[in-house]
């Protein structure tokens, strides 16, 4: 039997359990008898073991298998006997004080909160939007050129050879040799032969690529180079090294032509120029798409965060932190990473878990009282959205509906458009448009 429900706190409660120890003897010696039937040792048959060798070596488990199931079924009635939605799994603890004959224990636990969403329609929320230009067509085309840059060396002649001895500059490829020192003594990671790198991409600390341009093959330069107070290299942070450089090899960038064989080499067949930036406007605007998307979901959240008043379940924010620190611990492992005696404290994710799940608590709520739930249309859509960029569209969709699993994931997607589209449609919007480049900069997430 179970004591009256005790409140704890807004959320937490804690009921007694009871239930007479005979009863618990009773079912253990029922359950090792049928152990015995099938319990095997060495010089008996089976079946044939004495029961207090049975008892001897399953008599601890299998009590324990008894008091847990009789415990677990005595508050599983409790809670739907007061109507209780439990959070999580109770703490269980034996009381000392039981009477004699009786076996008694504390359970501890959470009940899911209640979830009342404000005024919607009082809610200000500002959306974004963005368009892509052919200014944005020709940066990706700059981008593409970049990606496909091969070097040649300087002063060969031709449009880069002006008779004379050409000099480092910004966009050049450079090889040099170079040797650090500090109070006179060179530093682990301070030397280097044959070390290529591109002028102007910032791969090298400003004073190091400052001397390297306006240098010619074979010339030497000695400069001061003050590394910063956060420099990764922890022995050298804060302080000034000598650096003597030497350029072996100078190459400038070539970066290919706009033509039939550029657009080739991004898929488009017959290199029709037009097509390609059509090509390349669809793609931009299906990821703008996906940035805006994102960007006014999270404005979504955060109001409803904000117009919810509810207390959120302890064990519930502790249950997430645990599965998000493992989700790390996985990710960082598939990277290459050893994660075996790398800690993982679940502090360190109990702000992004107590989110996660108060807006899991919210959305829920949305979600049934106002049917939200995601259609099987609306998750067909949102597959064939997916495979557009795809080349066999037909295999993303069987890749999505041959796994429950992946199902699910886009279920849970299309649900949560569903609550973006309701939350919307009440709140008071005003859309402001940000510029491409601060759209694809940033990295929006619910």
């Amino acid at each position: 039997m179970a004591t009256a429900v005790e409140t704890l706190g807004k959320l937490e409660r804690r009921m007694t359990i009871s239930f007479p120890l005979a009863e618990v003897r009773t079912e253990v010696e029922k359950r090792l008898k049928q152990q015995a039937k099938t319990a095997k040792a060495p010089g008996f048959r089976p079946g044939k073991v004495p029961l207090k060798m049975v008892a001897a070596q399953y008599g601890y488990q299998i009590e324990s298998d008894v008091l847990n199931d009789k415990v677990g079924r005595a508050f599983n009635d409790a809670a739907n006997e007061n109507e209780l939605r439990v959070a999580g799994f109770p703490k269980i603890d034996a009381k000392d004080d039981s009477p004699e004959g009786v076996l008694s224990f504390d359970a501890t636990f959470e009940v899911y909160p209640e979830v009342s969403v404000g005024d919607l329609a009082a809610v200000e929320i500002e959306t974004v939007k963005a368009d892509v230009s052919d200014a944005e067509i020709d940066k990706t085309i700059e981008i593409l050129r970049k990606q496909r840059v091969h070097y040649h060396t300087k002063g060969e002649a031709g449009e880069h050879g002006d008779g004379g001895a050409p000099i480092a500059a910004n966009d050049d490829r450079v090889t040099v040799d170079f040797t650090g020192v500090i109070d006179g003594v060179e530093f682990p990671g301070g030397q280097a032969q044959d070390y290529a790198f591109v002028l102007g991409e910032g791969r090298m600390l400003p004073e190091f690529e400052a001397a390297t341009i306006g240098l010619k093959v074979g010339e030497s330069k000695t400069f001061d180079l003050a590394f910063p107070d956060d420099y990764h290299g922890k022995d050298v942070a804060g302080k000034t090294a000598q650096f003597t450089i030497t350029l072996k090899q100078l190459e400038w960038a070539h970066l290919p032509a706009v033509d039939a064989e550029f657009a080739k080499s991004l898929g488009i067949e017959d290199g029709d120029a037009e097509k390609m930036r059509a090509d390349i406007k669809v793609n931009l605007e299906r990821e703008v798409a996906g940035r805006v998307k994102a960007r006014n979901k999270e404005a979504v959240m955060d109001a409803l965060i904000k117009v919810t008043d509810m207390e959120v379940p302890k064990v519930m924010i502790a249950q997430d932190s645990e599965r998000l620190a493992e989700m790390t611990r996985q990710d960082m492992a598939q990277r290459g990473m050893d994660v075996k005696n790398m800690p993982f404290p679940q502090e360190l994710f109990a702000t992004k878990a107590e989110r996660r799940v108060r807006l899991g608590l919210i959305l829920s709520q949305l979600v049934g009282d106002n049917k939200l739930q995601a259609t099987q249309e609306q998750v067909k859509a949102q597959i064939e959205d997916f495979a557009q960029s795809y080349e066999d569209p037909k295999e993303v969709l069987k890749y999505y509906y041959s796994d429950r699993r992946r199902l699910a994931e886009v279920e849970a997607l299309v649900l949560e458009e569903n609550v973006v589209n309701y939350v919307l449609g009440k709140a008071k919007v005003t859309a402001k448009a940000v510029a491409f480049d601060e759209l694809m900069g940033s990295n929006a997430q619910a």
